[in-house]
């Protein structure tokens, strides 16, 4: 395994410390309710969909906070992530850092809070022009329907906080690197500045396509940090999106997969890994020169609470296992356990300990 695919090798887990894996994104407080049809079809919402806020959703951050049973949870893509991945390692903490831009607000203040009892190296650039960033998570069914305000997230600024020489030095303790695609909105520099980096040093950057529009409106920042990404990840909708706009031509999802992987890249060290997830479908990746199917774990439909984190925990798992250099196959099968638990709960949220062997 390891000398057909060296962004994973196989070997006994390593001893961790503080810092290795390094995530940066939008730090979002998640705020979830169950909604209706009407309530969708009011703010033009599909039911299963993630979107960036327009003026016309200003009024359903109002109405949704009103709803019975309304759930506050630390969110953002990266975030939630980086958080699975520690609570999968467990100890030593601090083994994940994160980075991101919050208000001076109570909503920044319960994000601190959450990273710090997630036992996650927050460093939020903090200003006060924008408040924290939300998201509206509209539940119907098993279907979750996101509306992300950004604020005060939109204002990440890489020359106020990722230069920093204290700052900096976080982010080259690292060996394993992950932003979603959603960051792309944000700060493309700041991604261009990590990626590199890892490239210059054969380390590992992972990234995720996130949502359709990612690739539809931020197609030319996702390809030019494409070539420095050594782990890609997905699921079937972005990755289909993701080939349309590439003009690959298919809608064969190991078809696609392979394309992906042979796209330009820097660091000739590493095969590029494509990681696509299709929700209880088999988990498709390439393997060196082949494409494999991982079937995900069973679970009783009826179990399932909320798939809203299912894509994050899944990659949360994978790095947990990925900075202890376990075999792409043990990644997945992490990844795979992960979800498996987030879905059986509402929002990112986890048990005490995980139950993986």
């Amino acid at each position: 395994m390891s000398d057909e695919d060296p962004n994973v090798s196989t070997g006994r887990k390593i001893a961790l410390s503080e810092n290795t894996l390094f995530g940066m994104g939008n730090p979002l407080l998640d705020i979830s309710a169950v909604v209706d049809k009407d309530f969708l079809d009011k703010y033009g919402l599909k039911p299963n969909d993630q979107i960036l806020a327009e003026d016309k959703h200003k009024a359903l951050f109002a109405e949704i906070v009103k709803r019975s049973k309304v759930e506050y949870h630390a969110g953002g893509s990266t975030q939630n992530s980086v958080k699975i991945a520690q609570w999968m390692i467990q100890k030593p903490h601090k083994v994940a850092t994160f980075f991101g831009c919050i208000g001076a607000d109570n909503f920044g203040e319960i994000l601190k809070k959450k990273a710090d009892e997630a036992n996650v190296d927050a460093y939020y650039y903090e200003q006060n022009e924008e408040p924290t960033g939300t998201c509206a998570a509209c539940i119907t069914g098993d279907n979750r329907s996101l509306v992300a305000n950004l604020a005060a997230a939109n204002c990440y600024k890489k020359e106020k906080h990722l230069d920093l020489d204290s700052n900096w030095e976080l982010v080259k303790k690292a060996k394993v690197y992950y932003i979603a695609g959603f960051f792309l909105t944000v700060s493309p520099e700041s991604i261009l500045k990590v990626a590199k980096h890892a490239s210059d040093n054969n380390k590992i950057f992972c990234m995720n396509l996130s949502a359709p529009f990612i690739s539809q409106f931020f197609k030319e920042p996702l390809m030019k940090v494409m070539p420095y990404v050594d782990i890609l990840f997905g699921n079937e909708t972005e990755a289909a999106t993701f080939a349309k706009e590439l003009g690959f031509e298919t809608d064969d999802i190991a078809e696609i997969a392979k394309k992906t992987q042979n796209l330009p890249k820097e660091n000739t060290k590493r095969q590029r890994v494509v990681v696509f997830t299709q929700g209880k479908d088999d988990t498709v990746a390439t393997v060196g020169e082949r494409v494999t199917m991982f079937p995900v774990l069973d679970i009783d439909q009826d179990i399932i609470v909320d798939t809203n984190g299912a894509g994050d925990a899944f990659v949360g798992g994978f790095l947990s296992a990925l900075v202890q250099e376990e075999s792409l196959e043990e990644c997945i099968r992490a990844g795979h356990y992960a979800a498996n638990v987030i879905i059986r709960r509402v929002g990112c949220t986890f048990p005490e300990k995980p139950d993986f062997h």
